[in-house]
């Protein structure tokens, strides 16, 4: 079972009914308990760093999901769950996020394209798809849909799995070990974002 973690920040119907059609069984929940008995997890999020920390903490939730990581667990950020996943933010000043991967999160500082970052866009794949499973079958400079003013910087290029360019390059996907990211929407890209789901529903576990 994939637990959708539900801090009131997220189309989670949305993407539950997305990684159905990919033929995955998916609950959302604010339950530690179900964090720690899913085999696969997914952190989805639209809006701001500051008020989604908040909630993780006021519901207990963040070292339910820091233990789901670190017990090898696949574990995908989407939008601003994946922001969530690096140390910091400098959105409305310095906000700490989960610290699991090094790394800031910026705003968009190009006077040359519109802020909010939204529509379609292509991926700039940094890694084969035998290093990021999650891409597995997904064609280089796929299109798929973003929606965002901030994305991350991580403090290792390593972690890049993919890159998009909106008045400069920025990444646009992460994969490290068994953590996964992107800050575009996969239940929202269509074929490319079904097929997405699902290759991150057939990644192995070892939890």
């Amino acid at each position: 079972m994939i637990a959708i973690i539900d801090y009131g920040m997220g189309n989670l119907r949305s993407v539950q009914k997305a990684m159905e059609r990919a033929g995955a069984r998916a609950k959302i929940t604010q339950r530690p308990e179900d964090i720690a008995k899913a085999s696969r997890i997914i952190l989805p999020g639209v809006g701001a760093m500051r008020p989604a920390m908040e909630k993780l903490e006021a519901l207990g939730l963040i070292p339910a999901v820091k233990q789901a990581i670190s017990a090898g667990k696949p574990f995908l950020g989407i939008c601003l769950g994946l922001q969530l996943l690096f140390e910091k933010s400098n959105e409305g000043g310095d906000v700490n996020g989960l610290g699991i991967l090094k790394g800031k999160v910026e705003r968009f500082s190009s006077t040359k394209q519109k802020v909010p970052h939204m529509g379609w866009n292509q991926l700039k794949f940094k890694k084969a798809p035998s290093e990021n499973g999650l891409f597995k079958g997904i064609a280089p400079l796929s299109y798929v849909y973003f929606c965002h003013s901030y994305f991350v910087k991580p403090k290792d290029a390593r972690s890049a799995a993919a890159t998009t360019d909106y008045g400069g390059e920025f990444v646009s996907a992460v994969a490290v070990d068994n953590i996964y990211g992107v800050q575009f929407h996969p239940e929202k890209s269509q074929a490319v974002g079904l097929k997405i789901l699902g290759n991150f529903n057939a990644l192995s576990t070892s939890a």
